[in-house]
């Protein structure tokens, strides 16, 4: 028997709680992960790392890019995908300010970097998932800061004639040429993909100078905006980095099978329809994923990054480079 009122008050409340956490523990494990992590406004504030591989994992301690800057202006701000590490938000703060003041750049329209606790979005990509991806747009800044409005709704510039597979001139200058290759030089930077078409003409324009074409590899869509993508942070062990690129600037055979129209192909007999795949859980990413998305219960120390790096496990995603570089011919959309 309950010695007071207030003890029997206390029960009464307790126990509608007590009895809910299997219930949200079970939603947690059958929503998709996407679905969760897009649902997170803010970041968890914990010691900044990127957890996993660009495709499968978090971020904890996320910074925010200032939607404007001496040399940049962030779009697509109802997205909320302005975050990153500290070292992704130092270097496109750099890169603004080093474009601007070296190359002539006017200042960067920056668009997707990460949600502010990473992991899958609910749209736009399968990567930019631990706080060191970011897409940049090729079409200049204004001279002016855009309103809301114009963030959301001004059309990035398209670099290339799609049916041609080639270089729109009309629009393309050596602007975006340094601009990319001021990217390129950065040591932070493993990646950088682009159009095919785009890296043709960087080829083509870059003359003598080419160690940097390495780093900027092929990928399809890319014809409005480049994909920087920086390598994990010297000691952060959570963090899986991709392979070393290829030899080579990539400027020869293996560039031009990737501009190469697709064959025409035969008419097949109509097939079952393709399985949608199952998507991604809270339980496929790292397991420090589900702390960063959900906090550590109260009196439990976070979980510690791990001190041995994980393997990728899985087919590239949409825009994450193909592991063997190997090209493909399809579309360039």
């Amino acid at each position: 028997m309950l010695k007071s009122p207030i003890r029997a008050l206390a029960l009464s409340l307790l126990l509608p709680l007590v009895a809910a956490v299997p219930a949200m523990a079970d939603a947690i494990d059958t929503t998709p992960a996407k679905i969760l992590f897009g649902d997170v406004k803010t970041p968890i504030p914990l010691e900044a790392r990127a957890i996993g591989s660009y495709a499968k994992g978090c971020l904890a301690g996320a910074v925010a890019l200032p939607v404007n800057g001496p040399g940049w202006q962030a779009m697509r701000l109802s997205r909320n995908r302005n975050w990153g590490t500290p070292e992704l938000i130092a270097f496109t703060e750099k890169l603004a300010a080093d474009a601007k003041a070296r190359d002539g750049w006017p200042g960067l329209l920056v668009g997707d970097m990460g949600q502010p606790r990473g992991g899958p979005a609910r749209t736009g990509h399968a990567s930019h998932q631990i706080g060191l991806d970011v897409d940049l747009w090729l079409t200049p800044m204004p001279n002016r800061t855009l309103s809301r409005d114009e963030r959301e709704n001004m059309s990035a510039v398209s670099m290339v004639n799609e049916k041609a597979r080639k270089i729109d001139r009309s629009v393309w200058t050596m602007g975006q040429h340094k601009l990319i290759r001021r990217a390129a030089l950065d040591p932070r930077v493993a990646r950088i993909f682009v159009n095919p078409a785009i890296k043709k003409a960087l080829c083509e324009g870059a003359g003598p100078d080419r160690g940097w074409l390495n780093k900027v590899r092929p990928w399809w869509g890319h014809t409005y905006h480049f994909h920087v993508r920086l390598d994990c942070p010297a000691g952060m062990a959570g963090c899986v980095p991709q392979k070393a690129t290829p030899a080579g600037d990539g400027c020869g055979a293996e560039l031009d099978a990737w501009l190469q129209p697709p064959k025409p192909t035969k008419p097949t007999k109509p097939t079952k329809p393709t399985v949608k795949p199952r998507p991604m859980m809270l339980a496929d990413l790292p397991p420090a994923c589900r702390q960063v998305l959900i906090g550590a219960p109260a009196g439990i120390a976070p979980e510690p990054a791990p001190t041995a790096a994980m393997a990728y496990d899985g087919a590239p995603p949409a825009d994450v480079e193909n592991p063997t570089d190997a090209p493909v011919t399809g579309t360039l959309h």
